[in-house]
């Protein structure tokens, strides 16, 4: 039951986290770009990154905060689901060379954000 409650309020705070990002990106960039998500995804990558390796590596969080961080947290900040029908929309709009580089840009500075997080987490 502690985990759960441990998941519910990280993905509480990270789905409230990512809400105020997106409000906050759209008063800097009215794009078509959904640059709010792509943020979304590539920060997380580079924070699970980050703390998969303090967590399952080095030791230097506790395991119990494996749940609230890496599943609630990060979990709800990161949205696939988002990047996914903002991709199918851009298609459906006719942008099919912005929802390419939609695609392209999330999984590739997820991948590299994922790696930045790990090596930072390792040299500590």
């Amino acid at each position: 039951m502690g985990q759960l409650l441990a998941i519910a309020c990280g993905g509480a705070l990270g789905a409230v986290s990512r809400f105020g990002l997106q409000q906050w990106i759209s008063t800097l960039y009215n794009g078509r770009f959904p640059v709010a998500i792509f943020l979304a995804n590539s920060l997380g990558s580079l924070c699970l990154g980050l703390v998969y390796v303090l967590i399952t590596e080095k030791g230097m969080l506790p395991e119990t905060w494996r749940p609230f961080i890496m599943i609630g947290l990060l979990g709800a900040f990161t949205t696939f689901s988002t990047f996914s029908l903002d991709s199918l929309r851009l298609m459906e709009q006719g942008y099919w060379m912005l929802a390419l580089s939609n695609i392209i840009a999330n999984v590739a500075f997820g991948l590299f954000g994922a790696f930045v997080g790990m090596s930072v987490g390792r040299w500590l």
